[in-house]
């Protein structure tokens, strides 16, 4: 493992290597060779530092959005698959140390493993350097991601939020057509309020066309 090449991947020097290496240490590893540390407790610490900076950012990011629509914008930039997209950009699953079992296996490309080694390399950057130097590192992978999460997983949350403002409103979402070949197929929903459509939207997915149409409602609204 060179831990050279990784820092300049990631961009920063460790002033305690053995941080960093216990970071991309795998239980597997541990295990065979009878090491006193794997990944794991800095894993543990890592998801903290992450969804902490995360819900920093969203808090300032989004002043108008409540606490429901916040949790789950956090949710979606820090779970499993955003973290294995946000390591596969340093390639880190190449750096970690792991048996040779869980290497035979696939283990460098297993999300779980390899998304549990950017949280533990996150807690070693904040114990090394502070929050001062983890924060901007963190935040130059999730602005991209918040940005994708907000403007589309977002709408029906904030629509639900909207029509709360008046008690006695219901939303419905209804499913009006599909067209398509099966393997292209697309949907269209519409949205209504108390029995009245106020919107409308199309997508790959039956998700895709009921955010599309709450989308649709919102740029009424």
């Amino acid at each position: 493992m060179d831990l050279q090449l990784f820092e300049e991947k990631i961009g920063y020097r460790f002033k305690d290597k053995k941080l960093l290496e216990r970071a991309l240490t795998h239980s597997s590893y541990a295990n065979e060779n009878k090491l006193p540390h794997d990944n794991e407790r800095l894993e543990f610490l890592g998801d903290s530092v992450l969804g902490f900076v995360t819900a920093e950012y969203l808090f300032e990011e989004f002043k108008s959005r409540q606490e429901g629509a916040l949790t789950k914008l956090r949710a979606a930039v820090v779970c499993e698959k955003s973290l294995f997209k946000f390591a596969e950009k340093i390639a880190l699953g190449d750096f970690i140390l792991m048996g040779k079992g869980e290497e035979l296996t696939g283990g460098r490309n297993r999300p779980s493993i390899v998304s549990d080694a950017f949280e533990a390399v996150i807690a070693a950057m904040y114990l090394d350097g502070g929050i001062d130097v983890v924060r901007p590192y963190i935040l130059s992978f999730i602005k991209d991601a918040v940005k994708r999460e907000a403007n589309f997983k977002d709408n029906k949350s904030l629509l639900q939020e909207e029509i709360q403002k008046q008690k006695g409103n219901t939303l419905v979402y209804e499913e009006i057509g599909e067209f398509g070949p099966d393997h292209e197929k697309v949907f269209k929903f519409v949205v209504k309020l108390n029995g009245k459509a106020i919107g409308s939207g199309e997508g790959k997915s039956k998700k895709e066309a009921e955010q599309a149409a709450a989308g649709d409602a919102l740029s009424k609204m």
